[in-house]
């Protein structure tokens, strides 16, 4: 289930988190996942937030499903980018072989290291034999909250490469990076692309 107080936070900062989405460098990492697909594309937007990446999917013509968690974010991706988003938490993904691609970036970080495993289960389940998964987390060690009180788990990149091989993907790439969050501090990032074996 997904957690409340995260949502909480995300209801009420929609407007200043969609803001800070969809920079020149964000654009440039979803481009890469993308010219690794076919053209036109289903590409599954897990944890879409205000939608900005599935409106960079739909403008290059893939076809993106955008889903979050949040209505708040739900509601602005469907207002501003006119996407077909909806409200879905990550275990109520029960597709098989239905896309080609799963952009999960800065979603899946929000998920207890206890369900994650399954998480990518279901995702390697709802790819198509060879479909690329990409995602972005902070790394570093166990689950905390923000100072907005923002659930996440921390990740090594050994043990996402380890999750990944159990779940049963192919790691085909790794970025690693650094950012400032919403809450204002610093943090260490990697971005993982994975074939669905």
């Amino acid at each position: 289930m997904a957690d409340r107080e995260t949502l909480d936070v995300y209801a009420q900062r929609t407007a200043e988190y969609a803001a800070r989405s969809g920079s020149a460098k964000e654009k440039k990492q979803l481009d890469r996942f993308l010219d690794a697909l076919p053209q036109g594309a289903r590409v599954l937007d897990l944890g879409c937030g205000p939608g900005d990446s599935s409106a960079r999917m739909a403008e290059r013509g893939f076809d993106p499903d955008p889903v979050d968690a949040s209505p708040e974010m739900v509601a602005h991706a469907r207002d501003t980018w006119h996407l077909p988003a909806r409200v879905q938490p990550f275990a109520a993904l029960e597709s098989e072989g239905e896309y080609d691609g799963v952009w999960a970036n800065f979603s899946l970080l929000h998920a207890t290291k206890a369900d994650l495993p399954g998480h990518l289960s279901a995702i390697r389940r709802a790819l198509k034999p060879g479909g690329l998964f990409a995602i972005g987390m902070k790394t570093g060690e166990g689950e905390r909250r923000d100072r907005l009180g923002r659930f996440y788990a921390y990740y090594s990149l050994e043990e996402l490469r380890g999750l990944l091989a159990s779940a049963g993907f192919i790691v085909t790439g790794e970025r690693t990076g650094g950012g400032t969050g919403l809450d204002g501090t610093g943090f260490a990032w990697c971005l993982l692309t994975a074939r669905a074996g």
